[in-house]
């Protein structure tokens, strides 16, 4: 349960982390609610799973999905470049993920 509760929490950081960038310095509504709901479930996701998992695994985790899919998702939408170096370095970070998660 701690890592399906860790994982939703990592999503839930790409999507705060996209929403924060289109909020425009919260000055616009619905990436700003976006933005506050997301960190607090993402953070009370991260919370919990660090009842029941080491807490440099948990974190490294949490922002190792995150950042993958912030990365990825501004990628597929065209806001920032796509490179085959790139997808591998964001595969390299994914990996390590998994790892973590095979290592525990």
């Amino acid at each position: 349960m701690y890592w399906l509760v860790l994982v939703l929490s990592g999503v839930l950081e790409a999507v705060w982390a996209t929403a924060l960038g289109r909020s425009e310095g919260f000055s616009r509504l619905v990436p700003t609610v976006v933005f506050a709901v997301g960190l607090a479930g993402s953070m009370a996701g991260l919370a919990y799973a660090m009842r029941g998992l080491p807490i440099g695994t948990a974190y490294a985790v949490w922002v190792g999905i995150g950042a993958a899919l912030t990365a990825g998702w501004a990628m597929w939408s065209g806001e920032e470049p796509v490179s085959v170096v790139r997808v591998l370095l964001l595969a390299g970070i994914v990996g390590c993920v998994v790892g973590l998660k095979l290592t525990h």
